[in-house]
């Protein structure tokens, strides 16, 4: 992918727009392509037809023939009008911030529950433009006469395919549901085990947290979307005869599209039936407060926010030269470690080992 940016600032801050931008930028990078150009507008409001001024539509046309793009990538979500309008004068594929997240959860899923639940999104999100895509490319079947009718014809056959597939996915969603709650309910009635799920921004380092509780492996890499299949590992306390399941679920982004949301249930399922979540925060990372509420947003969304939580500040080596100037933390129910180093790992299984002594006093 070789990309232009195109970021519209839509009644925004002006630091809110700019971590957007930083933010599109590494998801392209996630996608493995490679950003050529930036474009920007401010408005007061979307184009209808464009999303972005019709001088502007020009402007990038030039742009995407000058630097050899080959694809445009917007910050916002575009309506199927729009994305039609826009592909047929860039010439080019035409990307929204969910195709973009999509693209990158396509290459991620490994699993058969995860690839199911990228391709439920991704038929979701493509329902609405089938009709708006018919001028050029449904039109094909009508061999150069006129083609209203053939077009229409189309639309609806791949509509009814779509929503076949769909139901399809859905049912077999359900049926991974129904194995995981079985699993899920043996452990939840189970007082000498602790369920934790780790919640937090994608790239927060929920993975590299996960492999310095359990030593578990999995692949860790310093980008948006490095992983994305749920993972399950344990810690086991001899002492008090207490295990501590820890479930890594999805990184959340700023935005989560519903319908990334919608199929992705079945794994959020796991920070329902948790008894303790930890939120994983990059401290190092400047923008760390608006990504932290983006977490608590998604949080309360489901109906989680009373769940006792645990927020772990990682990445403490980034902004410190040594475990030395570890201040003690002050906030109740936080924790700051480097995973990395494994600086103050202690205080946070200590926090694990007394909620898992806790639970098993709440059953006794």
């Amino acid at each position: 992918m070789r990309a232009i940016i195109v970021a519209v600032n839509v009644n925004q801050s002006q630091q809110r727009f700019k971590y957007q931008i930083e933010e599109l930028e590494g998801l392209v990078e996630a996608a493995e392509g490679v950003v050529l150009g930036k474009v920007y507008q401010k408005r007061e409001s979307p184009d209808p037809a464009y999303y972005i001024g019709r001088g502007k539509v020009k402007e990038i046309a030039q742009l995407v023939e000058g630097i050899g793009a080959d694809t445009v990538v917007f910050n916002v979500n575009l309506s199927p009008v729009q994305i039609s309008n826009l592909s047929k004068e860039l010439g080019v594929e035409v990307l929204d911030r969910t195709d973009l997240i999509l693209q990158i959860f396509f290459k991620r899923a490994k699993t058969k529950q995860a690839k199911l639940q990228v391709e439920l999104a991704y038929l979701q999100h493509q329902l609405p433009r089938i009709y708006s895509q018919k001028g050029k490319e449904l039109s094909r079947i009508g061999g150069g006469m006129k083609t209203k009718g053939a077009g229409e014809k189309l639309g609806e056959i791949k509509t009814r395919a779509i929503k076949d597939r769909i139901s399809k996915i859905k049912s077999q969603l359900k049926e991974i549901e129904k194995q995981k709650k079985q699993q899920r309910k043996r452990r939840e009635d189970n007082p000498d085990i602790l369920n934790v799920a780790l919640v937090g921004y994608t790239n927060a380092g929920k993975s590299s947290l996960l492999y310095k509780l359990t030593k578990r492996e999995t692949f860790i890499s310093d980008q948006l979307f490095a992983t994305l299949d749920t993972k399950t590992s344990f810690i086991y306390f001899p002492d008090i005869g207490k295990k501590v399941i820890l479930t890594d679920t999805v990184g959340f982004v700023e935005d989560m599209p519903q319908e990334i949301m919608d199929a992705f249930m079945t794994t959020l399922q796991e920070l329902e039936e948790s008894d303790l979540i930890l939120h994983v925060i990059d401290i190092s990372d400047e923008n760390w407060t608006m990504k932290k509420q983006t977490v608590e947003d998604v949080l309360r969304k489901l109906k989680l926010e009373d769940k006792p939580i645990i927020t772990v500040m990682n990445k403490i080596d980034k902004v410190i030269p040594s475990e030395e100037y570890l201040e003690p933390d002050v906030a109740e129910n936080t924790v700051t470690v480097s995973t990395l180093k494994g600086w103050n790992m202690i205080k946070l299984f200590d926090i694990l080992r007394k909620y898992a002594i806790k639970k098993g006093e709440s059953h006794g």
